[in-house]
């Protein structure tokens, strides 16, 4: 039953995102308002044909509604000098949007390890930490670790051809935060970007300073013009 509650709750939360009733869905999927309360709560197995009905009702690819038991995994290092990502299965992220003045904020899960490297699923721009699956824009990719720096590759889940990266300078250094540089493929409109990328442990309080750290600064514009780069220190 476990499941079936799991997908209840996705169900339950896409439709109230959109503002839809337990009638109105009931009603387009030829269901009983009753029996969709009971879909919602897991009381009630939902046959997979219902499942693509109530997708297409909800106009989401059916993936969003299904549930995925998947252990995450830490990151160890094979250095004794701390890393700001040891041990960790699941860590945040944050950039400064300046086309609409506002952070986006990023999930970043540790999937696997193979081959010297882990992989990676990043959710990016979401409405709920509770619920970051359900983001705007999903890469998934690979991480590889070193003593000095750490790389983040990355590709677009649906869009194959918009690759994103991210770099993490100095990551042996054990603190709270870490600046990495982002680069990317932005679609509003069309173009290659690069940015500030803050990287937490934590979630972090989405206020007045982080925005001010996020922006780029007069020093980081004098180190550009002095570089002709684009450099995270």
């Amino acid at each position: 039953m476990k499941i079936s509650q799991e997908i209840g709750k996705k169900i339950r939360y896409t439709r109230q995102s959109q503002h839809m009733t337990l009638n109105e869905l009931a009603h387009t999927i030829c269901k009983s308002k009753s029996t969709i309360s009971k879909y919602e709560k897991g009381e009630i197995i939902i046959d997979i044909e219902t499942l693509y009905d109530i997708a297409e009702a909800l106009n989401v690819h059916i993936d969003e509604l299904l549930y995925y038991s998947q252990e995450l995994t830490p990151i160890i290092t094979n250095s004794s000098i701390p890393s700001f990502f040891e041990g960790t299965k699941q860590f945040y992220a944050y950039v400064f949007d300046g086309r609409n003045n506002q952070i986006i904020h990023c999930v970043y899960d540790v999937l696997s390890y193979n081959n010297d490297q882990y992989q990676i699923m990043m959710y990016m721009n979401f409405k709920s930490y509770e619920h970051y699956q359900r983001c705007e824009t999903t890469y998934y990719g690979y991480m590889e670790h070193y003593d000095a720096l750490t790389n983040i590759m990355m590709t677009n889940q649906d869009s194959p051809i918009e690759k994103a990266s991210a770099h993490i300078l100095a990551s042996y250094l054990s603190s709270d935060t870490k600046w990495g540089l982002f680069t990317g493929l932005s679609s509003r409109p069309l173009m290659p970007i690069a940015t500030k990328m803050l990287f937490s442990k934590v979630i972090l309080e989405e206020n007045e300073e982080l925005v001010n750290q996020l922006k780029i600064s007069k020093e980081d514009i004098r180190i550009l013009k002095s570089y002709n780069m684009l450099s995270i220190m």
